[in-house]
């Protein structure tokens, strides 16, 4: 734990025109949030949103939006039983650690549905400062992204963070009032809860939502609570 908070204390130290340097994040931060749905003029903190407060309508967007990249996917390879979805790490090179465990996390919980880093990405990870902490974002058309906030995965355990929106990806809704052994509690256990696995029945979800592929997965039936 104390190596990752250094990491991220280290990339927070050198500051965000390092990391627009190194092509981490988008050009500025005000420009995805224009462009999202979360905008708005309400005042907004890493406390209440992101993580710990995420708009449910945009990870419903988010997950619809996989799912069609998904479908693509299957049509060029008819009769896939499982698929794969693949992602780019080359806008959150400070989380490359994270995101590999939660690759790891999710691959060893579930079997229907895969994660991997390579070509053809459906989404990729993006890293810099929102005052809306981490989210999943997409605005259906071809873009799509998990955004990680500095502060955020300072404060709370990064490994979690990061498993807990990858859960996006695969079609789980945020549930804050659930315990710290439910990876889409997110943030509300509190700063204490570190724990980046899906409990039982998150993973029976994911396997329920992506059985034989897509084909079990129809956009008006997808459950989010």
């Amino acid at each position: 734990m104390e190596y990752r908070r250094s990491t991220l204390s280290a990339a927070l130290g050198l500051g965000v025109t390092v990391a627009l340097g190194l092509g981490a994040v988008p050009a500025s931060a005000a420009d995805d949030a224009a462009a999202s749905p979360a905008a708005s003029s309400t005042a907004a903190s890493p406390t209440t949103q992101g993580f710990t407060g995420e708009n449910e309508q945009r990870n419903e967007k988010f997950f619809k939006f996989i799912v069609k990249e998904a479908f693509k996917k299957q049509a060029e390879k008819p009769g896939i039983q499982r698929v794969t979805i693949n992602y780019s790490t080359s806008r959150a090179p400070s989380f490359r650690s994270e995101i590999a465990n939660s690759t790891a996390v999710w691959n060893s919980a579930v079997s229907n549905v895969k994660l991997a880093e390579g070509g053809g990405a459906s989404f990729d990870y993006r890293e810099g400062n929102d005052s809306r902490g981490s989210y999943a974002y997409t605005d259906g058309h071809g873009r799509g992204y998990i955004f990680l906030d500095y502060a955020q995965n300072q404060r709370y355990d990064s490994d979690r963070v990061v498993a807990h929106e990858t859960g996006h990806v695969l079609g789980l809704p945020d549930h804050y009032s659930g315990p710290c052994s439910e990876l889409m509690s997110g943030g509300g256990p509190g700063t204490s809860c570190t724990n980046d696995r899906p409990n039982a029945a998150e993973r029976a979800r994911v396997e329920q939502l992506w059985a034989n592929g897509v084909a079990s997965v129809a956009f008006e039936n997808v459950g989010f609570k």
